[in-house]
């Protein structure tokens, strides 16, 4: 196939472009470049330096196959203190992509979502007929409403949606900057030997997906038609103060840890059932914890500049 990959800069999608690439497919990537890094985009993947709204997106969209749309702003912080920007980056640049799209005649999207749109749950594990939550932050909203016009174009216009929720991604080539996750900045904290923030004392619990095992479900979802929504995770919860202790012992030392109290928006406890993805895309997170955060290590070593 011929894949346009939107956010192609990005953590998550450079690791999407590989798998493509190593697959037979043939990738374009767009990227505005100001979250993503174009010297981690594979050289073989066809590159564009545009935002969702340039012009020039049509042009570029001829031809294609699908869409495996990951551009968005993620920062929940930034996203409370700036909701006009992440709803007009986020919710009206997938509207615009979507229109662009069908007037460039492809119909076939795959849309990186979030567990966030569950908000809170009511119980453990997740499905995907579990009620979508209050939303506590614009950048939930967003995904929501994400979510609701590339239905919408599924119901007006017969595309090919498929909808993934992610859990909680890492791996090797995280670079955002501020970085708000958790495993990257407990990694990077540890090995420039200064104090790793942690909110709530490490009581929540997570499902934390590799890189790599993430990266997969979208290329088995290119074979996907209809509409369907997909939890992308483990079924496996970690809390997250014991993540913090595997990174210790991986690494053979500890450092001080800074306590920064509750976090407004958090909840206790996030972990996937990802029963319906292994069943009808025969998709399964393959890499252990363990394993996970070891290559990640790895990477952040290699990359002493980025600590």
């Amino acid at each position: 196939m011929k894949v346009l990959v939107t956010g192609g800069a990005g953590f998550i999608g450079s690791h999407v472009n590989i798998l493509l690439l190593n697959q037979g497919h043939s990738v374009t990537a767009i990227d505005n470049l100001s979250k993503g890094h174009k010297e981690i985009v594979d050289p073989r993947v066809n590159f564009h330096q545009i935002s969702l709204e340039d012009q020039k997106l049509e042009d570029i969209l001829q031809g294609h196959d699908a869409v495996i749309h990951m551009a968005s702003f993620i920062e929940v912080g930034e996203s409370v203190k700036k909701p006009v920007e992440f709803a007009q980056n986020n919710i009206v640049g997938t509207v615009k992509l979507l229109k662009t799209m069908k007037n460039a005649g492809v119909k076939k999207m795959i849309f990186s979502s979030s567990a966030c749109v569950y908000g809170k749950p009511a119980s453990l594990p997740i499905t995907e007929d579990c009620p979508l939550g209050e939303q506590e932050n614009p950048y939930g909203i967003t995904k929501i409403a994400m979510e609701q016009f590339c239905k919408l174009y599924h119901n007006l216009f017969d595309f090919d949606v498929t909808i993934l929720r992610y859990f909680n991604p890492y791996g090797p080539g995280e670079l955002h900057e501020p970085e708000t996750h958790a495993i990257p900045n407990f990694v990077k904290s540890t090995l420039a030997k200064t104090s790793l923030p942690l909110f709530w004392k490490g009581e929540q619990v997570r499902d934390f997906i590799y890189i790599d095992d993430l990266a997969k479900a979208h290329v088995l979802a290119l074979n996907s038609a209809g509409l369907h929504i997909y939890n992308v995770g483990t079924e496996i919860g970690a809390k997250v103060i014991d993540v913090v202790k595997k990174i210790f012992r991986i690494v053979g030392y500890e450092v001080p840890i800074d306590d920064k109290g509750e976090r407004k928006g958090d909840v206790p406890s996030l972990v996937a059932s990802a029963a319906k993805i292994k069943k009808e895309l025969g998709w399964s997170a393959k890499v252990s914890l363990e394993e996970g955060l070891r290559k990640t290590i790895d990477f952040y070593r290699s990359r002493p500049s980025s600590i």
